[in-house]
């Protein structure tokens, strides 16, 4: 159930789980480089900062926010396009209908994120394995020919 509320021992719990998942992902993933927690979340929230490594983008960082009633996950992909605006986008849009449970939007000053949510009931290794790698490869395939439309002229100098 997607509304349900986790009290604080359930949080506890799922907290649990996901910082087993990153020790044991850190050390057996070399796509996984590094893990860092937030200590400046309320009560209600859990924050981890999960670097990864790709061939086409050098490094993202995976925001993890444990909440009450769902774990969401957010990568800055890159700025705003300078140019070619509606074909970036409709890149973009494509790209979202082969992903599962991540999507790209625009968030801050117009920057590109991928963002995603499941329920906090559902965590498990298998969906952190799967947002791991959903998030990997979305970057990988869409990171290079995004910045191609979106920078066309930067990258042509």
């Amino acid at each position: 159930m997607t509304d349900q509320l986790l009290g604080p021992d359930e949080l506890a719990t799922v907290e649990a789980v996901v910082d087993s998942w990153l020790a044991r992902t850190l050390h057996e993933n070399p796509v996984l480089v590094a893990v860092e927690r937030d200590p400046d979340v309320g009560a209600t929230e859990r924050r981890w900062f999960v670097r990864i490594e790709g061939e086409e983008k050098d490094a993202s960082t995976i925001r993890l926010s444990l909440r009450q009633r769902m774990l969401h996950h957010e990568t800055y992909l890159m700025p705003a396009p300078e140019e070619n605006h509606a074909d970036f986008h409709a890149h973009l849009l494509r790209r979202n209908r082969d992903l599962v449970g991540a999507t790209f939007c625009i968030g801050e000053e117009d920057a590109v994120f991928l963002v995603g949510a499941i329920p906090a009931s559902t965590v498990d290794d298998i969906e952190l394995d799967r947002i791991l790698g959903t998030v990997w490869a979305a970057v990988e395939r869409c990171f290079r020919p995004a910045l191609r439309i979106g920078y066309a002229s930067r990258l042509s100098e």
